[in-house]
């Protein structure tokens, strides 16, 4: 009875769990798109203009602070090291698509066979036949005026 009674108590909670299962579901999509997309490295881009932003704040005004930031002619190592890794995966793209794109070689005329029995099959419209029926009940009658 002991087995039972557990059992009861884990199919008694099973929805929240179901509830749980989908939004980590949903969580796991969404963060599997974005790196698809590259968003992983918008997220290291904007950590790294943060620190920057701070360390700059620190010896600058706001706007000098932001305009040293962002010229790009100030890269911090974290930014060098994100131009670096994006360039690598720009190459091992470029190389995987062409790759991915070679055929092998053909004669230089291929032959084409025809099949050695061709027949056409009749044309017919079941459609409209099926579409053109008379009413299986008669139409209605008009109402008394």
């Amino acid at each position: 009875m002991k087995n039972g009674l557990s059992l009861a108590l884990t199919f008694r909670h099973w929805p929240l769990r179901w509830g749980v299962l989908l939004r980590a579901g949903r969580v796991l999509m969404v963060v599997t798109l974005m790196t698809m997309i590259g968003g992983h490295w918008a997220l290291l881009q904007t950590i790294a203009w943060t620190g920057m932003m701070a360390d700059h704040l620190q010896t600058s005004s706001v706007c000098d602070a932001l305009s040293t930031t962002l010229d790009g002619k100030h890269p911090c190592p974290l930014c060098k090291a994100i131009a670096a890794a994006k360039e690598t995966q720009r190459k091992q793209e470029f190389t995987s698509s062409m790759l991915r794109f070679e055929f092998p070689l053909m004669a230089a005329n291929p032959a084409l066979i025809p099949p050695t029995r061709f027949d056409l099959l009749p044309h017919c419209n079941d459609f409209a036949s099926a579409v053109m029926r008379e009413p299986l009940t008669p139409p209605p009658r008009s109402f008394p005026g």
